[in-house]
């Protein structure tokens, strides 16, 4: 072979070599746009998503959203959005307030053990009774903060009992009752009460609402929430100082025993209230 021939094949295989290695830099610049790109795309989905949390973080739970709702007000109801529930005979002189919130694991108590004996007053005609229903247990603050800081069962449960008092004062008292039982009513720190189907379980327990197709819809279709946070706004701005549950007061004045605790007993509840009704 000539050196002509020699160095023309040198020459060529140089050409070769040249042209391999600007083909390999450009896949290599290729590949790292390629994986430039899906970090961009990368990270634009890790503040997407970011984003989309801190929205979702923000955005208005149920129950806030309800504050904005128009309070449908059950039937046996009076005052402003029917808040004024009030039960028993028109000729009794005296009323009875009673505070109480769903919630409330002492209401509970006072319930089982005194419960009985405020129904028999009542339908006996020694006085009326007003139920004004509290949601503190939530976490609510309804003129300061948020909704529901501490869970639902308390605002559920009143507008259910708002749905049992649509259909008669007597099915309001019998599924408060039950609400209230040592059989239905869970620990304060078990929120239970949030569950629309626990709470129509309790109802099937009460004959006036047992197998209630419109009772029911109300508590799924949640007719009467807007009222439920219209009831615990009373509950939050009573005139009586009443800060906690149960609490009882009539003509004006907080009952309590003359240790100055809550008639908790039948004999400790009779007594107050006797001195109350002479007063």
């Amino acid at each position: 072979m000539s050196k002509r021939n020699t160095q023309a094949a040198k020459t060529a295989a140089r050409e070769r070599l040249r042209l391999e290695r600007e083909r390999q830099a450009k896949r290599a610049k290729a590949k790292r746009q390629i994986i430039v790109a899906a970090s961009a795309v990368a990270v634009l989905a890790a503040a997407g998503g970011i984003g989309y949390a801190i929205v979702q973080a923000n955005k208005p739970g149920y129950w806030e959203e309800v504050k904005a709702d128009k309070v449908v007000a059950p039937a046996n109801t009076t005052g402003t959005d029917g808040t004024t529930v009030t039960i028993g005979k028109s000729t009794a002189k005296k009323t009875l307030k009673i505070y109480e919130d769903p919630r409330c694991p002492v209401c509970a108590q006072f319930e089982q053990a005194v419960g009985p004996t405020v129904d028999k007053d009542v339908e006996a005609g020694k006085y009326k009774l007003q139920y004004i229903g509290g949601t503190f247990l939530d976490g609510d603050s309804l003129g300061q903060g948020k909704v529901g800081s501490n869970g639902e069962g308390s605002k559920n449960a009143m507008s259910a009992m708002g749905a049992a008092l649509n259909v008669s004062p007597e099915a309001f008292l019998e599924y408060k009752t039950a609400l209230y039982s040592a059989k239905w009513h869970p620990a304060e720190s078990d929120d239970k009460f949030k569950g629309d189907d626990y709470l129509i379980k309790v109802a099937n327990s009460v004959p006036a609402l047992k197998d209630n197709k419109s009772f029911q819809n109300d508590i799924k279709n949640g007719t009467y929430d807007a009222w439920a946070l219209a009831m615990s706004k009373t509950f939050d701005t009573n005139k009586d100082e009443v800060t906690g549950t149960p609490s009882f007061v009539m003509d004006g004045k907080k009952l309590v025993t003359s240790a100055g605790n809550q008639p908790m007993t039948v004999d400790e509840y009779n007594e107050v209230v006797s001195a109350a009704l002479k007063g």
